[in-house]
C-alpha cells in the first residue's frame, strides 16, 4: 500500500463512517458527543496544538489506533516536529507502559507517511 492510499484510506473510511453515524435515526447522543469533542479541541487557556498533543498521549495510553492516526494528522495540521512527537511517544510509553510500544510503532509510521505526503 502506497503512503498517500494508507493515509487517504483512513480519511476516506472515517469521512464515510462518521457521516453514516450523523444521519443514523435516533443519534441526539453521538451528535452531543461529535460538538463537544470539536469545542474541546478549540483555542481556549491551552493552545489547539497543546490540546492535540494531550490527546495523542491519551488515545496512545488508551491504545486507540485510529484515535491516534486521527491526532497526529491534526498535530501535522498545527506544525507538530517529529521532535515533539517523539517526545510525546516518549511521555505516552512511560505513563502507558511498555504495552504502547506496538501503537508507537503503527503511529510512527502513520507519522512518516504524513511528512512523505506532505513533501510531495
Amino acid at each position: 500500500m502506497t503512503t498517500a492510499n494508507k493515509v487517504d484510506s483512513f480519511n476516506r473510511y472515517r469521512d464515510a463512517m462518521n457521516e453514516r453515524m450523523m444521519n443514523a435515526p435516533n443519534n441526539k447522543i453521538m451528535k452531543r458527543i461529535f460538538s463537544l469533542d470539536t469545542l474541546t479541541y478549540q483555542e481556549g487557556a491551552l493552545s489547539e496544538k497543546t490540546k492535540e498533543l494531550l490527546g495523542l498521549v491519551a488515545s496512545m495510553v488508551l491504545k486507540c489506533d485510529d484515535c491516534i492516526c486521527y491526532h497526529l494528522q491534526q498535530c501535522h495540521k498545527l506544525g507538530v516536529t517529529t521532535e515533539e512527537v517523539m517526545e510525546v511517544f516518549g511521555v505516552a510509553n512511560l505513563v502507558g507502559g511498555t504495552i504502547v510500544i506496538p501503537h508507537t510503532r503503527r503511529a510512527l509510521e502513520f507519522w512518516d507517511e504524513l511528512l512523505q505526503q506532505s513533501s510531495t
